[in-house]
């Protein structure tokens, strides 16, 4: 049974003003209520529903029906569906935009080194490629930065690229790609050229010979010594922002030593950020 505008006022005024409002706007014929003239003019549905207000206060309404009925009129459900239907399907278009444009570099470079026709097209038709794929279009959904999203197609190309595709580390790096911030990004790359060094000998080192394993707890130390004569002091709380936020996704690991000064303990790079960062790497680029 359809509820009147009168008893739905009521219920603004008793009960669930959302509710009431939704009610006038799905149950009542909007042409014969205070609403019909105005959205049949054509009006945009701002206007449309300031003018409601202005019926309903003529009409010697509260304030407060005024706020319930103008939400009815909006029409808020109606256009976060819309507009939510919209952003995906933007967003996907967008990713696979990026990606295929990600992709055929990839494959000019590919080509360049001598990868055989064959071998392309199998590493482009492999189920890794796709789960990665259903993997970035997933997380796709979760931003309304195109940056993030051309992200997310370099973490596909380059690891197509490397031929490394796992789903343990891919799902975690496109979480990562639209979560991080720029300046998280930009923080990561500073770290990157001064710990990979750092990192490839740590690789090196073989079990047994102690003299294959860097001194780390010197080595951190000077290298953080470096990096942070290079920061700006005025920053500092964005730094540490950015530090957490790569901590937290496994990119980095702040490292304590007896003779640290508190809020002063240095990061160390890990593997998973070094690789992370090379992903988000122009196809082709140097390491």
């Amino acid at each position: 049974m359809l509820v009147s505008s009168r008893e739905a006022i009521g219920m603004a005024i008793t009960g669930n003003e959302v509710q009431a409002a939704n009610q006038i706007r799905r149950d009542e014929e909007l042409s014969k209520s205070p609403v019909g003239s105005v959205i049949e003019s054509g009006l945009p549905v701002a206007g449309a529903a300031v003018s409601l207000g202005t019926a309903l206060v003529s009409g010697g309404s509260t304030g407060l029906i005024v706020a319930g009925s103008i939400v009815a009129a909006s029409g808020i459900v109606d256009w976060l569906r819309k507009l939510g239907t919209s952003k995906v399907s933007e967003n996907l278009e967008a990713l696979g935009q990026a990606t295929e444009d990600a992709l055929n570099r990839l494959e000019s470079a590919l080509r360049t080194q001598g990868t055989t026709i064959d071998e392309i097209r199998l590493r482009l038709e492999s189920k890794e490629l796709k789960d990665a794929m259903a993997s970035a279009s997933l997380q796709a959904l979760r931003t309304t930065q195109k940056d993030r999203l051309v992200r997310l197609s370099l973490v596909l190309a380059n690891g197509l690229k490397e031929n490394d595709l796992k789903p343990e580390s891919t799902d975690d790096m496109m979480r990562a790609a639209v979560e991080l911030k720029d300046t998280d990004i930009l923080m990561l790359g500073k770290l990157y050229p001064l710990y990979k060094p750092l990192l490839d000998r740590m690789e090196r080192a073989r079990p047994g010979r102690p003299e294959s394993v860097p001194n780390l707890h010197n080595e951190i130390q000077n290298i953080w010594h470096d990096f942070g004569r290079s920061l700006n002091p005025a920053e500092q709380l964005e730094y540490r922002g950015s530090f957490a936020r790569l901590q937290s996704h496994g990119m980095i690991q702040q490292v304590t030593f007896s003779n640290s000064e508190v809020g002063r303990e240095p990061y160390l790079l890990l593997k998973e950020g070094a690789k992370f960062y090379e992903r988000l790497q122009e196809i082709g680029a140097a390491k």
